[in-house]
């Protein structure tokens, strides 16, 4: 018979492992010594030690999940509660339940692991169905449109909730997206009858500028491509593929009637450059006619003056006001002389002012005699009274004595 601390064999090859419990038969071993049987069966125990110890290294150290962990646990504590090695078993089957709580530790973390996550994931997800609802109202068509699809990438890289949960968040997402890419669509679809629409009023405008183009009635041409570059403004724009197109005709047809009215004003402000010289010269001798001493003789030259001043024609209108000026000031000058001579002689209006003079005389007069009686009475408020009136109308005899002087009296 053969033993070690943990297993003998007796004399019949029956195997034995000694346990708290007492021996337990291990096998039967009837090839060999019995040294041999008790080796042969410690092998198999440190095949269990070796294994134990691997699976420990795995629980520690990979992501093995919590059923695979416990599979392997109780394959292990089988061959274990079958006593087909020796060894100390019992101190593997601590080693197990040590296992064992180890895994149901980090089943627990994993699981709070997964509700903090799933928390996490429901309030991204909440967040992106917030987000989405209210790109849904913007007006924003290309930043938004591409913000949902990131917003898209994003939903399908996190995790899955409950069922429920989940379909209720993409549902309210999904509904978001879809809102906008209906207004979207309605706002293109507008946008695009806006711009045919354009493309309609523009095609009219086109007609009419290449139909003015070569006008040459200049004012009132001009004045209506003005307009119609107005009415362009307003219509909007068309669609892209037309736009260019039309914008190139439009113009085109512009140039050519501003091209050939640039030539002809070219002709025009040289003619009227030399016409200033012309009036300029005019206003220069009609200027030495001032100041008038020969009322009959500066009349005269001056009709002479001006009817060679309207028979030279237009001036550059930037220096029409300036000359037309120059001549105007002379033109008032003998009018002024004109009037002045007209009172001189005119007998009927020397008699009117010579009539009003001595009406105010008389009354100036009369005021100082009832001004000196009222002192002479002590009445001094009456005769203040009085003293203010007469320098009334000491003024309008001053007045009208100045006036009959013009008459020469």
């Amino acid at each position: 018979m053969s033993s070690d601390p943990w297993g003998r064999v007796d004399e019949t090859g029956t195997v034995y492992v000694r346990t708290a419990e007492g021996e337990k038969v291990v096998g039967s071993w009837q090839a060999g010594t019995p040294e041999e049987a008790l080796a042969y069966f410690e092998r198999k125990y440190e095949g269990l030690v070796v294994e134990i110890g691997l699976l420990e290294k795995r629980v520690r150290t990979t992501d093995l999940s919590a059923k695979d962990a416990t599979t392997a646990i109780e394959h292990i504590r089988q061959q274990i509660d079958e006593h087909h090695a020796v060894g100390d078993l019992a101190a593997l089957g601590a080693r197990l339940d040590k296992l064992v709580t180890s895994v149901d530790s980090r089943r627990e973390e994993r699981k709070a692991q997964k509700a903090k996550q799933t928390d996490e994931a429901r309030a991204a997800k909440e967040a992106l169905v917030t987000e989405a609802e209210e790109l849904a109202q913007s007006e924003q068509w290309r930043s938004a449109g591409e913000r949902l699809r990131a917003l898209v990438d994003t939903w399908k890289g996190l995790p899955r909730l409950d069922r429920k949960s989940d379909d209720e968040l993409w549902h309210r997402f999904s509904h978001a997206r879809s809102a906008f890419s209906k207004r979207r669509k309605a706002h293109f679809a507008s946008l695009d009858a806006q711009r045919e629409d354009a493309r309609k009023a523009k095609e009219r405008l086109v007609a009419e500028a290449e139909s003015l183009s070569n006008s040459t009635d200049w004012g009132t041409t001009a004045a209506r491509y003005r307009d119609l570059m107005t009415e362009w403004k307003a219509a909007g724009r068309a669609q892209r593929e037309h736009e260019d197109d039309l914008w190139n005709r439009f113009r085109g047809a512009q140039d050519v009637f501003f091209a050939a009215r640039g030539e002809v004003f070219a002709e025009r402000d040289a003619e009227q450059t030399e016409n200033l010289k012309l009036k300029e010269e005019l206003a220069t001798e009609a200027e030495k006619l001032l100041p008038v001493t020969d009322l009959k003789a500066a009349r005269a030259a001056f009709r002479s003056l001006n009817e060679r001043w309207e028979a030279i024609g237009h001036v550059p209108r930037d220096a029409r006001p300036k000359v037309e000026g120059r001549m105007h000031t002379v033109e008032r000058a003998i009018q002024e002389a004109e009037e002045t001579e007209w009172r001189r002689t005119n007998p009927e209006a020397r008699a009117r002012a010579a009539g009003l003079t001595g009406q105010l005389q008389d009354a100036v007069e009369k005021l100082r005699k009832q001004i000196d009686a009222a002192r002479a009475a002590g009445n001094d408020s009456k005769a203040d009274k009085l003293a203010r009136e007469l320098e009334g109308r000491q003024a309008l005899l001053d007045q009208a004595m100045k006036g009959l002087e013009e008459f020469g009296g």
